[in-house]
C-alpha cells in the first residue's frame, strides 16, 4: 500500500486540497500556481499535511484518547471544557513526530532555506484546519499562528504546538456550533518564508465594504509591524478605500483615507525566536500614512486579480478576506493569506434598516462595525476570566476581545471596545454573529464603569455612537427585489457620505441630490477662508485648533480638497455609473459663521434666509477662494478619481448673469460644462428660475427643483417660522403651477427636470402630481423609497 505523503509544497496543492492541507495552505497553493504570473507576490512554503497529523495521533495511541474526552464532556459549558481540552492539548504536543514525518520536514525547510539563499531561514507556522477558510466558516484564528520560527529543532515543536492547537477551547466550541463533527476535522500545518513586516507594516484587505457589503471597493486597513496588532483589535488601523470600477479603468481611485492612531507596534524582541514586544510608535510615523499610493494601488490590483480567480473557480462573485505584508528589509510587498469573506457573501434577501426613535447622551464614539442597534444593560469584562457575568441580552464593553472570548460573545446584544478596527477580531466575530460593535473608542471600560444601560448605534454611518440609557430604534426591511418598477425614475437624497456604500445598493436612478455642506460641517469642520488666511482670525485659540486640524495634510488647502473629495467620492462610487448631483456649498452666512473660524469672515446679516448665500458666493472676491477649493475637490473626484457619473448643481442662483458669472468661475477652475462629459444643473428654487426658465436652459443641462424654498419664496412664507407654519404647504396651487410651467418651459429645450425636495418624500401621493406633469426624476429620502415607488406604481385612478 502506498504510504500517503506528509509534506506538499504549495506548488503542488491548490484549492481541491482541503482535505489533505486545509483551507489556508490550499488557498497559498492555488495563489501560487494561479497569480503569480500576474504579478502577485506570495511568499512560498509546503504544507505538513492532515495525514501526518492523523499518523502523529495514531502512533501515539492518541485517537481514542483525545476524541472519547471530548465526547465525555460538555463542550458548551466552558468550566468543564477548559481542563479536558488543556489536557487534550499536552498529549499531542509533547511526543515527538514519528520519524517520516520529521525527515519530510527538516528536508523541505533544508530546501527552502535554499531557495531563499539562507542557511536557516525564519518562517511563519501557521494552522490550516480541513474546515477552515470555507465560504461558509471561516474559523479565523481558532488555531495558533508562530512566527519568526528558525531552526529545526524549533520548527518541530511549532508544528506540534499548531497540531495541539486544533483542540483550544474556542476551535472546539466553533467546530460544535456549527455542525462539525470533532473527530471530521484534521489539522495540517503551513511553513511559509517570513516577511518581514516588524520592520515596516502588515494588515488585512477585504474586496468589499465590511459594514454595507458593498461590493465595488477594496477596503485596506494596516498598521506597523507584526499584523497580529491590526487582527486582534491592539490598535486603531488606518482604512483605505479603492473604487474598483474606476481602478480597472485605470485611474488612481483611492476614494478615501482614513488615519488611525497606530499607538503601538509588534516587532521581533530578539533576533532568530519567535519572542516579540510592544513599542511605541513616533508621533510622526502615527500622522502619515502606512503606505503610499502607488503601494496602496498595487494592493487593490492584486486583490482584485485573487477575487477574479475565486469567482471564475467557484462560478459565482466571491469576495476575498485578504492578509498583506510589507518588507521592510526589501520595501517589497506580499500576499500571506486569502480566504473568501463569510458573513456578506452568504447575506441574501431583505436589507435591514435600522433608525433611532429617540435622543439620548452620547457616552462614546468610535468605528462601527455593520448597521444594526443593540440596547441592554452594561457588563465590562477586562479579560476573559470575568466573561461568566456576561448574561444574555446584555453590552460586552472590553478592551478587546480575542479568540478565546467566542464561546460566551454569542450572548451579547451588542460589543464596545477600547482598541481595534473594522478588521480585528471583535469585528469579525460582531458581523458573523450578527450584532452591532463599535470598536476604537479609546475609553469605553473607563466610561462605562457606573453605566446601568447603553444603546449601541451602527445605523448612523461608519462613526458608532454609544448612547447612555435604552434609546427606542426600529428595524424595517426593505427588499430591493420586491420594489414595484416606477414610471418616473426615483434617485436619493443624500446627506451622509458614511451611508452611501449601504444607499447604493438600492434599486435606484442615482443620487438627485448630494449637499457639500453636510461634508464641510461633518468631516471638514472649518470655514475654508479660515483655512486658507489663518492670519485674519483674530483668536489665537482658534488658530491653534485650526493647526492642529491641519496637522495630518501637506496644507491647509490639501486639507479642505481631500476632505471634501472624499466624501463626494464615496457617494459617487456608491452609485457608479448611475448619475450623482452634488449642490455646490448652501451654507447661510449664519451657518458659515458656526464653522471653525468663520466668524472672521462673515457679514451679520438679518435675514440669512435671503441673503448672501449659495451662486453670489462663488465669484465674489471675500469667498471666490473658498469656492476655488470645491472646484478642485471635485474636479480631483472626475479626473484623477475617474467618478464621472458625478454633475455639478448650482443652488440659489437669482439671475440669468449670476448664472454665468458662476459658470466661468468654474471652468477657471477646471470645471468647464460640457468637458469631460460634466454636466451642470441649476437648483429651481427661486420665483425667477421658473419666469426665466427658456434663459436659464440655454445655460444649464437641466433643473432641479427645491421645493422648501420655491414654496417660501412662492408663497412668501419664512419656512423657519412657527407662527406662519399652519400656511406652508407645498400642495398649495401657485406651488404646483411653478412647478408644472418649469418642466413644460424646460422641456421644450430638451433640459430635464428632476425634484430633490422634501415634499414627495412627507407626502408620498405629491410624486403622483409630479409624475402627472412629466417630471424626469424625483429625489426622496431612502426611508420614503418604499412608500413612493407604491404610490407611482399603483393605477391613476385607485
Amino acid at each position: 500500500m502506498k504510504s500517503l505523503p506528509y509534506i506538499l509544497p504549495f506548488q503542488d496543492v491548490n484549492l481541491a486540497s482541503i482535505p489533505e492541507v486545509g483551507g489556508k495552505n490550499a488557498s497559498l497553493g492555488e495563489l501560487i500556481r494561479n497569480l503569480r504570473q500576474s504579478g502577485v507576490l506570495i511568499p512560498d512554503g509546503f504544507a505538513v499535511t492532515a495525514a501526518a497529523f492523523r499518523q502523529h495521533l495514531k502512533e501515539n495511541n492518541l485517537e481514542s484518547e483525545v476524541y472519547g474526552a471530548l465526547e465525555a464532556v460538555n463542550i458548551l459549558d466552558p468550566d468543564a471544557l477548559a481542563p479536558v481540552a488543556f489536557a487534550v492539548r499536552e498529549k499531542i504536543r509533547s511526543p515527538p513526530l514519528p520519524t517520516a514525518i520529521e525527515q519530510g520536514i527538516c528536508e523541505a525547510y533544508l530546501a527552502l532555506s535554499r531557495q531563499y539563499g539562507e542557511a536557516e531561514s525564519d518562517v511563519a507556522v501557521r494552522s490550516s484546519a480541513t474546515a477552515e477558510d470555507l465560504p461558509t466558516a471561516s474559523f479565523a484564528g481558532q488555531q495558533e499562528t508562530y512566527l519568526n520560527v528558525r531552526g529545526r529543532v524549533r520548527l518541530l515543536q511549532a508544528v506540534r504546538d499548531c497540531m495541539a492547537s486544533l483542540f483550544t477551547d474556542r476551535a472546539i466550541v466553533y467546530r460544535a456550533e456549527r455542525g462539525f463533527a470533532q473527530r471530521d476535522v484534521a489539522l495540517s500545518v503551513g511553513i511559509q518564508k517570513m516577511v518581514r513586516s516588524d520592520l515596516a507594516a502588515a494588515g488585512v484587505i477585504f474586496t468589499l465594504d465590511t459594514e454595507s457589503g458593498f461590493r465595488d471597493v477594496v477596503m485596506i486597513t494596516g498598521s506597523y509591524g507584526l499584523g497580529e496588532m491590526v487582527v486582534q483589535g491592539q490598535v486603531n488601523p488606518d482604512e483605505f478605500w479603492v473604487h474598483k470600477s474606476t481602478l480597472a479603468e485605470g485611474y488612481r481611485s483611492i476614494i478615501r483615507r482614513e488615519l488611525g492612531s497606530k499607538e503601538t507596534k509588534l516587532v521581533y524582541a530578539t533576533a532568530g525566536t519567535s519572542l516579540v514586544k510592544e513599542l511605541r510608535v513616533p508621533v510622526e510615523d502615527r500622522q502619515r500614512p502606512i503606505l503610499t499610493d502607488d503601494e496602496l494601488l498595487t494592493l487593490a490590483r492584486w486583490s482584485v486579480a485573487i477575487e477574479k480567480h475565486y469567482s471564475e473557480r467557484a462560478g459565482a462573485l466571491t469576495p476575498m478576506d485578504i492578509e498583506w505584508a510589507k518588507d521592510g528589509a526589501t520595501g517589497q510587498l506580499f500576499i500571506v493569506q486569502a480566504r473568501p469573506e463569510t458573513v456578506h457573501a452568504q447575506a441574501k434577501g431583505p436589507l435591514s434598516v435600522y433608525r433611532l426613535r429617540g435622543k439620548g447622551k452620547v457616552l462614546l464614539r468610535g468605528k462601527s462595525v455593520g448597521s444594526q442597534i443593540g440596547a441592554g444593560k452594561v457588563c465590562v469584562a477586562h479579560d476573559v476570566t470575568e466573561l461568566r457575568k456576561l448574561r444574555p441580552g446584555e453590552i460586552l464593553v472590553a478592551p478587546m476581545t480575542d479568540p478565546d472570548w467566542e464561546p460566551v460573545l454569542q450572548r451579547a446584544a451588542a460589543v464596545v471596545t477600547d482598541h481595534g478596527g473594522r478588521t480585528c477580531h471583535a469585528a469579525i466575530v460582531a458581523r458573523e454573529l450578527g450584532i452591532p460593535c463599535v470598536v476604537g473608542t479609546g475609553t469605553a471600560t473607563e466610561v462605562a464603569i457606573g453605566v446601568q444601560e447603553m444603546t449601541v448605534c451602527c445605523a448612523e454611518g461608519d462613526e458608532g455612537k454609544v448612547y447612555e440609557g435604552l434609546i427606542p430604534f426600529s428595524r424595517e426591511e426593505v427588499d430591493p427585489k420586491r420594489l414595484p418598477p416606477t414610471s418616473v425614475p426615483l434617485m436619493l437624497n443624500i446627506s451622509k457620505p458614511e451611508q452611501a456604500f449601504f444607499l447604493g445598493q438600492l434599486p435606484t436612478a442615482g443620487v438627485g441630490l448630494a449637499r457639500i455642506e453636510f461634508i464641510i460641517s461633518g468631516w471638514i469642520g472649518a470655514h475654508p477662508m479660515a483655512l486658507l488666511h489663518p492670519e485674519l482670525i483674530k483668536s489665537s485659540a482658534v488658530r491653534s485648533q485650526l493647526l492642529d486640524l491641519t496637522r495630518t495634510s501637506r496644507s491647509p488647502a490639501e486639507y479642505f480638497i481631500g476632505k471634501l473629495a472624499s466624501g463626494v467620492a464615496q457617494i459617487a462610487a456608491a452609485f457608479y455609473p448611475r448619475p450623482v448631483i452634488v449642490r455646490l456649498s448652501d451654507f447661510k452666512t449664519n451657518e458659515y459663521a458656526g464653522l471653525l473660524g468663520g466668524k472672521d469672515f462673515e457679514p451679520i446679516e438679518d435675514n440669512p434666509m435671503l441673503g448672501w448665500r449659495g451662486a453670489s458666493r462663488y465669484y465674489h472676491p471675500n469667498y471666490r477662494e473658498g469656492f476655488a477649493l470645491e472646484c478642485a475637490a471635485l474636479r480631483r473626484v472626475r479626473d484623477e478619481m475617474g467618478l464621472r457619473n458625478l454633475k455639478v448643481m448650482v443652488p440659489f442662483c437669482r439671475t440669468v448673469d449670476e448664472a454665468r458669472k458662476v459658470l466661468d468661475e468654474m471652468a477657471t477652475h477646471g470645471l468647464r460644462r460640457g468637458e469631460n462629459g460634466l454636466e451642470v444643473y441649476v437648483m429651481c428654487e427661486i420665483p425667477s428660475n421658473v419666469i426665466l426658465a427658456e434663459a436659464f436652459s440655454e445655460l444649464f443641462d437641466g433643473f432641479s427643483i427645491g421645493s422648501n424654498d420655491l414654496t417660501q419664496l412662492v408663497l412668501g412664507i419664512d419656512r423657519d417660522s412657527e407662527i406662519l407654519g399652519p400656511l406652508w404647504d407645498e400642495q398649495n396651487p401657485a406651488v404646483e403651477q411653478m412647478i408644472t410651467s418649469v418642466v413644460h418651459k424646460a422641456h421644450l429645450y430638451g433640459r430635464k427636470v428632476g425634484l430633490c425636495g422634501q415634499a414627495p418624500s412627507d407626502h408620498p401621493e405629491f410624486a403622483r402630481f409630479l409624475a402627472g406633469v412629466g417630471i424626469d426624476s424625483i429625489s426622496i429620502t431612502s426611508d420614503a423609497l418604499p412608500k413612493v415607488a407604491e404610490v407611482l406604481a399603483r393605477p391613476s385612478n385607485s
